[in-house]
């Protein structure tokens, strides 16, 4: 197999520790999806185990079985394919996805469940969203579903999945009269695909209301956008397929529903499943586009100059690809605003890196890489988001992320500040670590690894710089936080992050232990990383108040 994934018969290798289970991968983040579409919590999960419940009903192999539970799963991994058209035509891509998987598009009933759901969005008035519906409608039924299975089956094919499961998601958005995209109809579409259709709207519906709902729905849309013998035997066994959705931890039943042989990843190739989901999410805006495989090259360049080992630059990687995921669950409007943000939208922008944290931390094969996906936007002085985390919550490689972040986000721009130069970019960035935001040897290592000329320092314990290692002396010399301050020039309270960040690299946790760690390192004689002697550009350092006049 090409592909990113292994066939193994013994299910017990799947807990070794140099083997994950794909599907424990794609569970997890496939809850990108979910906030993609504004779905129920592990509303991708539970499909995924409706339509194998209901493959196994109708007799189906370890086979058809196996690859209904991938499409089910991936359904909407194409759900960021459309978005910037969507945001622009409708003003919320997310709001306007969920009302269209909640329509019969067969119906007259679109406008009904679209309209309410964008004009409370939005806030515009019924009849413009009315207006903009009419208005757009011919391209986004063209270019939406088209667009939408061609990423499906992409993200498919690149992580390895088999033909049968790339042909069903290409037929994603198609229907069983002939509706949909692509124009085929009936048995023509791919089984896989027309099982998931089914499971999709029975899952939807149970989540979202009841289970008479979703069997009233399912009977409704029999013949027309579903299969009808399919709709009969999810209808028939309804107590059985839907028993427990939406009461029992999803990720648990999925992992339970997959028929051996399991497909397996090896860690090697951990970093591939990210990058798909990083670029199905950079989708979301055309400033976006590249940018979190950009990070993610950067920011392990970046971590090996900084000495970092070959563990920690992995999870650099993976977390560069995946640090932005949570952006697809904010509509694309906010993204592509060129215009200041309002407050709502610049809290929905704050939280984006929450909602990655969450999504990651739930793979066990990713846990170590979910604290760098949340704490890519934080700084050393607590003024980032979202939890407004200090230095000593920060580890280099959060550090180094942060920075390698910044530096490509000048670079490529946004839509409300055009790109920056490489030399403007880099000298925005050492600002931010002159203002205490980003550490600076994160952001010399980045720096030195984009290949600006003269970047990058030499090796200091602890890998302190240079404003540090004045902080430390300051500290050993018996100064307050307020007296470093105002030598430095510098708040109390910045002075205080910088200590609590120095005791924090040098694992100590008082003025003694700080002298003696100077001490033994040679930081207070010899000449200061600035070129000086110690006491030059400060009177009062140096001078032995015990010397006679």
């Amino acid at each position: 197999m090409d592909g990113p994934f292994l066939w193994v018969d013994e299910p017990s290798v799947c807990h070794r520790e140099e083997m994950f289970r794909l599907l424990g991968l794609l569970g997890g983040l496939a809850a990108v999806t979910d906030l993609g579409t504004g779905a129920a919590a592990d509303e991708s999960l539970a499909r995924a185990v409706v339509a194998s419940r209901l493959a196994r009903a109708l007799g189906g192999d370890a086979e058809a079985v196996r690859d209904v539970v991938y499409v089910s799963l991936l359904e909407h991994v194409g759900c960021t394919a459309y978005s910037v058209e969507l945001a622009a035509a409708l003003g919320d891509d997310v709001v306007a996805t969920r009302a269209f998987l909640q329509a019969d598009l067969s119906t007259r009933e679109t406008l009904a469940t679209l309209v309410p759901a964008l004009a409370s969005a939005t806030g515009r008035s019924r009849l413009g969203v009315t207006a903009a519906v009419l208005r757009h409608s011919a391209a986004l039924d063209r270019g939406g579903p088209a667009a939408t299975c061609e990423v499906a089956r992409t993200a498919a094919r690149r992580l390895g999945l088999p033909g049968p499961v790339l042909d069903a998601l290409a037929h994603t958005t198609a229907s069983w009269d002939g509706s949909g995209v692509p124009a085929v109809a009936g048995a023509a579409i791919p089984y896989a695909t027309r099982l998931a259709h089914v499971a999709a709207i029975a899952t939807l519906f149970a989540l979202l209301d009841s289970r008479d709902r979703a069997t009233a729905e399912v009977r409704r849309r029999a013949g027309k956008t579903l299969d009808p013998e399919l709709a009969a035997v999810c209808l028939e066994r309804a107590d059985e397929v839907l028993d427990g959705i939406g009461e029992v931890d999803a990720y648990e039943l999925l992992l339970d529903v997959e028929p051996d042989p399991v497909r397996l990843v090896d860690p090697a190739r951990l970093e591939q499943v990210a990058r798909v989901f990083g670029d199905m999410v950079d989708l979301k805006s055309p400033w976006l586009h590249g940018h979190s495989s950009a990070v993610a090259d950067l920011a392990a360049a970046a971590g090996r100059r900084a000495g970092l080992g070959q563990d920690a630059l992995g999870r650099l990687r993976c977390a560069g690809h995946l640090h932005d995921i949570g952006r697809a669950g904010v509509s694309s409007r906010v993204w592509n605003k060129p215009g200041p943000l309002s407050a709502s939208e610049r809290d929905q922008a704050r939280l984006h890196p929450y909602h990655g944290e969450r999504i990651v931390a739930r793979v066990a094969a990713l846990a170590p890489v979910a604290p760098l996906v949340g704490r890519h936007h934080e700084h050393l002085d607590g003024s980032g988001y979202p939890r407004g985390a200090l230095a000593t919550d920060l580890s280099i490689e959060a550090r180094v992320l942060a920075a390698a972040d910044a530096y490509r986000t000048l670079l490529e721009g946004r839509p409300h500040e055009p790109p920056h130069s490489a030399t403007e970019a880099a000298d925005r960035v050492r600002a931010e670590v002159r203002a205490g935001r980003l550490d600076g040897d994160a952001v010399e290592a980045v720096l030195a690894a984009a290949g600006h000329p003269g970047a990058g320092r030499r090796p200091r314990p602890a890998g302190l710089s240079p404003r540090q290692v004045e902080v430390l002396r300051l500290v050993a010399a018996g100064l307050s936080n307020k007296e470093i301050g105002r030598r430095l020039v510098i708040s109390p309270r910045t002075a205080e992050h910088h200590v609590q960040d120095v005791y924090s690299r040098i694992e100590v946790a008082t003025r003694a232990g700080a002298a003696l760690f100077a001490m033994e390192h040679g930081l207070f004689g010899g000449p200061r990383d600035d070129g000086s002697q110690p006491g030059q550009g400060d009177p009062a350092a140096g001078r032995d108040p015990r010397r006679a006049r």
